[in-house]
């Protein structure tokens, strides 16, 4: 699959819509936690909490990435992400792709910051899932 490598702009602005949407998925996931869980006052109630958020977030990016390579995020701003060789994302690289983002971007957004100084434009984390986004015409 050919397309073009999109501008950094581009790919930061899908993010932030990429964040909005997360948003919603959590707030509803949340919801039922809270439903489930009903003692916000124990001591292991925030870093399960914390973790359920993060596992949530890796089910909606995994399962989008290796479903058609686009989140929703991804269709609007017509970018899709495939594998280094253009094909279909396997499911380790996309779970490789979500750990290693997460990681890159808690280093204040080092993993992103990649992106400027690497000759081929790829975020760190796509360096090495072996995966990389490429702009739809």
């Amino acid at each position: 699959m050919e397309g073009s490598v999109p501008g950094f702009g581009r790919r930061m602005l899908a993010l932030a819509y990429e964040f909005l949407l997360l948003l919603g998925v959590w707030f509803i996931a949340a919801f039922l936690f809270h439903l489930i869980f009903r003692d916000t006052s124990a001591e292991y109630f925030r870093p399960l909490f914390q973790f359920y958020l993060l596992c949530i977030g890796g089910v909606y990016f995994i399962w989008f990435w290796t479903h058609g390579g686009q989140t929703l995020a991804m269709q609007t701003w017509k970018l899709r992400l495939v594998s280094a060789n253009g094909g279909k994302v396997t499911m380790q690289q996309a779970m490789v792709r979500y750990l290693m983002a997460v990681i890159g971007i808690s280093f204040l957004g080092f993993g992103l910051l990649w992106a400027l100084f690497n000759r081929d434009r790829q975020f760190l984390h796509d360096k090495l899932a072996g995966t990389r986004i490429i702009r739809l015409s």
